[in-house]
């Protein structure tokens, strides 16, 4: 039985590495991958020295049931298993596992090509089409391409989004590289991304003014330098958890972080609770949710390492760095650079600023009615499958499974990461993460009750070494 997997970042190859084995089966695995993508994607191995992991090490394995792996792995001492590491140290954590599975196993084979469509068979089964114009068959597809290309800003004007004044992805090579140090930025976006785009600037001594702009104007909180003890939820709580009561839930939340010595905990300790509550919540509440708080629990679910949290810090009280609440209505290009609207949150009156460059650092894109990538486009006009009710991503099952217009699964069809967010909304952490790959592991290695045999696409194609 042939599974491929398409998309080799941190959900393609922990699933293909979770789905290796060395001893004889009649399971075949093939993951396909971008070249220089395999491992950690673009979180990962584009990751620069500057950027750390937002989660201490020791929590970091990349196998469900042993956090310890990454630290492992490292020959960290129990001290260090706190600390917050480089996220391309992550990368090469991943990548040599992904080795190591492809050298020992027997059922493993990974291929350096960008899948570019996928044709359901008749009967059951696909056809994948990789993009040198070969070919193969496959009893199960497992989507795990991450996040989307990034869609245009809204209010940015055709002729900036053609222009290099215009960073609409600034981890393409060479982006932030080539902005002048002394430039004027303005950055749309305060979250995470934003906080890196500031640290690599700042390593390459950057002098002139940046704005960074959001409808709410937050900031990432800071993780403490010492975790503190993990606590239990009160009865009361959990009771709200369970009934998915997303008012009770806030204001539950709210009392007793007031009580709690830190609030991070509280938070924490929601997190096995939290894809069981998003499942029981109504569409209506589930979209209440998005609009108005989803802003504040993504500052305070997806927090900073302190040492990034103390450099950002720095750069504000220095001036280079303004935090502003408000929405960009129009940017265009003028002659010396660029010209922006923006109304500050609770003003009726827009300003006119000027800028040299705008960077877009809105976070992940995963709207799949709106996107450019080929293979997802394909599929969607195909109506291989749909999108989720809110446009987080794919409609999927609990199961992972693809489901179709009628809510019935694809059969074969799996969707796992950033774009099963509409199912379950935390997807994108390792420990979500983790969990569902193995859940999922779990499912594909379960015999079917009958299976079609299917020629197998050649290791000759292009192994990664």
């Amino acid at each position: 039985m042939r599974i491929t997997i398409v998309g080799a970042g941190y959900a393609g190859s922990t699933l293909a590495t979770e789905l290796a084995t060395t001893y004889d089966t009649d399971l075949d695995v093939c993951l396909v991958g971008t070249p220089g993508n395999f491992g950690g994607g673009t979180a990962y191995v584009d990751a620069r020295g500057e950027h750390l992991l937002n989660a201490r090490a020791g929590q970091l394995g990349a196998t469900a049931g042993k956090p310890a792996g990454f630290a492992r792995w490292l020959n960290l001492s129990e001290h260090a298993r706190d600390a917050f590491l480089p996220r391309a140290a992550y990368g090469e954590y991943l990548l040599d596992r992904l080795h190591e599975a492809e050298t020992t196993s027997t059922n493993l084979t990974t291929l350096e090509h960008e899948v570019i469509e996928i044709d359901r068979l008749p009967g059951r089964g696909y056809r994948v089409h990789l993009d040198d114009g070969s070919r193969f068959e496959s009893d199960h597809v497992v989507l795990a391409v991450g996040a989307l290309p990034p869609q245009r800003l809204p209010g940015v004007g055709p002729r900036l989004s053609r222009d290099p004044r215009y960073v609409p992805s600034p981890w393409q090579a060479g982006e932030l590289e080539r902005i002048d140090r002394d430039a004027r930025l303005l950055v749309v976006g305060t979250g995470l991304t934003m906080i890196d785009i500031v640290a690599t600037l700042n390593r390459r001594g950057h002098r002139g003014p940046i704005i960074a702009l959001s409808r709410h104007g937050l900031l990432p909180q800071a993780h403490t330098d010492v975790a503190a003890d993990p606590v239990e939820l009160p009865p009361r709580l959990l009771r709200t958890l369970h009934d998915s009561d997303l008012r009770a839930l806030t204001a539950a939340v709210r009392r007793l972080a007031r009580r709690a010595d830190d609030w991070r905990v509280v938070v924490d300790a929601m997190r096995p609770e939290l894809q069981d509550f998003w499942r029981g919540m109504s569409p209506t509440q589930r979209a209440r949710f998005l609009r108005h708080a989803r802003p504040y629990w993504e500052s305070h679910r997806h927090r900073m390492a302190p040492k990034v949290a103390a450099e950002i810090d720095d750069t504000r009280a220095s001036g280079r760095l303004q935090i502003v609440a408000g929405r960009l209505l129009r940017a265009g290009i003028i002659d010396d650079g660029i010209y922006a609207l923006i109304r500050r949150r609770g003003n009726i009156e827009a300003e006119r600023h000027e800028f040299d460059v705008l960077v877009r650092a809105t976070g992940l894109e995963t709207d799949i009615t709106r996107t450019t990538h080929p293979l997802v486009q394909h599929l969607l006009s195909a109506g291989t499958i749909v999108p989720d009710a809110l446009g987080l991503g794919i409609h999927v099952s609990r199961d992972s499974e693809a489901l179709d217009a009628d809510g019935q699964p694809v059969e074969g069809l799996y969707c796992i990461g950033a774009l099963a967010r509409g199912e379950c909304w935390e997807m994108t952490a390792i420990n979500e993460m983790r969990s569902a790959i193995y859940r999922l592991a779990r499912r594909l290695r379960a015999p079917p009750p009958d299976r079609i045999s299917l020629p197998l696409a050649p290791r000759t194609l292009g192994a990664v070494r």
